[in-house]
């Protein structure tokens, strides 16, 4: 991937021989991280140019809580309501991959979909946090695909396997920190190039400082712990040598290829 036109302020994970380093991307250079990401972190020494590292997931969560039927047309192909608050589910942070990671699909699992979400990366502990506050207690946002397998889920009654394989959370590429209004982004999904997903975050029911009020009336947020805001219409089937892409608007562009697995 080029990134030499990537110039927003962000923080990746990297990898390196000696284990994964924080850095800071200013101006599409990366610098090593300074401090602690709770709002005493600043660029240290200049590493690389942003296309010579190798990514790794932005962050390493404690959870990774997500955020069912949040877009009244992604709720209505699927002919279920929406809810009157949040419907929440857990992620293992055992299934986060990084961009250009593979999304593995184990034989006989049956229909897998994609799909396309904008995720909120907590920057300090939150505990029953009121709406107005919320926003402060965000570190950043970065692209997620919420790999679901639909057989699965159905066959369940709930959704921890189905969500749960290892893989099935693509999340990055970065960590954008400079984003103003997380509920007014442009959202879109490709499928080997083609756009499937086309849409904005002003269409979810519950924004985003809604949903960290009400997460955190349920379970306290530690810092790094990711809140994917749930996903809009044409979510879509994924097959071995598919690549898929989640695009946001002034966040980035999450691409994994699809592979299968014995």
């Amino acid at each position: 991937m080029d990134w030499s036109n990537f110039m927003a302020t962000a923080l990746l994970r990297y990898y390196t021989d000696s284990g994964i380093q924080l850095g800071m991307i200013q101006n599409g250079i990366v610098y090593r991280v300074e401090g602690d990401l709770q709002g005493n972190y600043r660029a240290g020494a200049e590493i690389s140019a942003l296309d010579n590292i190798q990514l790794a997931p932005p962050i390493q969560p404690s959870k990774i809580v997500c955020v069912a039927r949040n877009y009244a047309a992604h709720a209505a192909e699927h002919a279920v309501e929406v809810p009157k608050t949040p419907m929440l589910f857990l992620k293992p942070p055992s299934s986060l991959i990084a961009y250009g990671e593979n999304i593995e699909l184990p034989a006989d699992i049956g229909r897998v979909d994609l799909e396309a979400e904008l995720a909120v990366i907590i920057g300090k502990r939150a505990k029953r946090i009121k709406k107005e506050d919320a926003l402060d207690y965000v570190l950043g946002y970065t692209c997620a695909n919420d790999v679901s397998a639909r057989v699965l889920q159905k066959a369940d009654g709930q959704w921890g396997r189905a969500k749960g394989f290892d893989t099935f959370c693509p999340l990055g590429p970065f960590i954008v920190t400079d984003i103003e209004n997380p509920n007014n982004l442009g959202i879109k999904a490709r499928l080997n190039g083609e756009e499937i997903i086309n849409s904005n975050t002003s269409y979810m029911v519950f924004d985003v400082a809604t949903l960290i009020e009400f997460t955190t009336h349920v379970m306290t947020l530690e810092p790094g712990d990711v809140i994917l805001t749930g996903t809009p219409e044409g979510v879509t089937e994924i097959k071995p040598g598919d690549t898929v892409e989640i695009e946001i608007e002034g966040v980035g562009s999450l691409s994994n290829p699809v592979v299968a697995v014995e």
